[in-house]
């Protein structure tokens, strides 16, 4: 059964009817297109009459001969028959040449609501941003959190316990992968969906693009997410395994095309007793820790920043604007702002010793600022103390925590 996915209708319902165009991007399968089909029956059910709903999908076959913005303005101004507002789906618009020139002509002369959905940066880049200043506005989505997880094994009738938090370290979110059973296919799949993405939203039909250098330190960036990045440990991981050498500005350029590709988000540091953020040394965080385990011989097993990486992707899908925490003795894990208020969070497996403890707790030490701070871990005891909160890592995947700032 199709999940309903509230955080994001939550974010996008405000603009059902607003005159913005809803940019719909995030990674490829992370469920962009069922979302727009459940925006589609919302909207009906308000009462708007299906025949003034237009859905074009550019990866369905039947719409291959719409191939550049004056195919699509003729397909969409033949469905529009009378003066009553029409609702316009675009699905990966990105395989339509130029079509922010039709996006552009629908918004100036039509009665419409317009949602496009891309897999690649990109689609906000060039003539549509200079085309569309200020008309849009852009929703990321990712793979499913681990409470969607969880809804959806309630949705299909199948067990779930806290225990599965061990099986989305591992696996991941993306939608189809909760549909395969044994761990071979489950590898398989997300090996087949990496490739995919190379071929459709990196490659671009480049002849001179070296796939499998770009999936071998892809990949290496993706299984290290989370510690601190560092150009040269990838050149010197890469010459000690390969016969040939790779430049800098080859590690640059792929870490581009990732972003794009919503493969990963680039973190900044904040100075926290400046409060400002700060440039270099930026951190990466993978939009699905199931990517992380594609490569094996790559991987960084150290759970805390399979944890991390999932508090990123939860505190982004809330809408928050995250960075890590520089102080003049070393880092907290994030700090994370939203309306103008922030708190800080530091993340660990386990308190398993007072030596963890302290360490874990002491990081805050150096923070003058008053805003909450909280320690998360997979810990069921409460071990708060000093005015620092410790939070269940699961409890707050669940929404059973809510964060205070200030």
């Amino acid at each position: 059964m199709k999940l309903i996915r509230e955080t994001y209708l939550n974010q996008i319902r405000p603009f059902y009817d607003v005159d913005l165009i809803k940019v719909i991007v995030g990674v490829r399968r992370a469920g962009k297109s069922i979302l727009l089909e459940t925006i589609m029956d919302e909207i009906i059910k308000s009462g708007i009459s299906s025949d003034h709903i237009i859905y074009i999908n550019f990866e369905n076959l039947d719409f291959y001969y719409i191939k550049n913005f004056l195919d699509l303005h003729q397909e969409v101004k033949s469905r529009i028959v009378d003066d009553k507002k029409y609702y316009i789906f675009l699905d990966e618009i990105q395989h339509v040449k130029e079509f922010e020139k039709a996006l552009s002509s629908f918004r100036a002369s039509l009665n419409v609501s317009i949602f496009v959905t891309g897999s690649n940066s990109t689609l906000l880049s060039g003539e549509l941003s200079t085309l569309l200043t200020g008309r849009t506005i852009e929703f990321e989505i990712l793979p499913f959190s681990f409470l969607e997880m969880k809804q959806y094994f309630e949705l299909n009738n199948r067990n779930y316990s806290d225990e599965l938090i061990y099986d989305y370290m591992k696996w991941g979110g993306f939608p189809i992968r909760f549909d395969l059973k044994r761990e071979e296919d489950i590898r398989r799949y997300l090996n087949g969906l990496y490739d995919n993405i190379i071929n459709r939203d990196i490659k671009n039909d480049s002849s001179k693009f070296d796939t499998k250098l770009f999936k071998d330190v892809s990949l290496y960036i993706l299984a290290n997410a989370g510690k601190e990045f560092s150009v040269d440990n990838i050149i010197n991981f890469y010459n000690a395994n390969n016969g040939r050498k790779l430049s800098r500005q080859t590690i640059y350029n792929y870490l581009e095309k990732m972003k794009k590709a919503f493969l990963i988000h680039s973190v900044n540091k904040y100075n926290i007793i400046g409060k400002s953020a700060l440039t270099g040394n930026n951190k990466y965080y993978a939009v699905d820790v199931g990517f992380r385990i594609i490569n094996t011989n790559t991987v960084n097993y150290d759970v805390g920043f399979f944890l991390e990486n999932i508090i990123y992707n939860e505190l982004i899908s809330k809408g928050f604007i995250v960075h890590i925490g520089k102080t003049y003795k070393g880092e907290v894990d994030f700090v994370a702002i939203k309306n103008g208020k922030k708190c800080f969070i530091q993340v660990s497996y386990l308190l398993a010793n007072e030596e963890t403890i302290n360490r874990e707790f002491g990081a805050f030490k150096p923070i003058a600022d008053a805003s909450p701070k909280y320690v998360m871990s997979l810990d069921k005891v409460d071990f708060s103390r000093d005015g620092i909160r410790h939070v269940n890592i699961v409890d707050f995947l669940l929404h059973k925590v809510n964060l205070e700032l200030s």
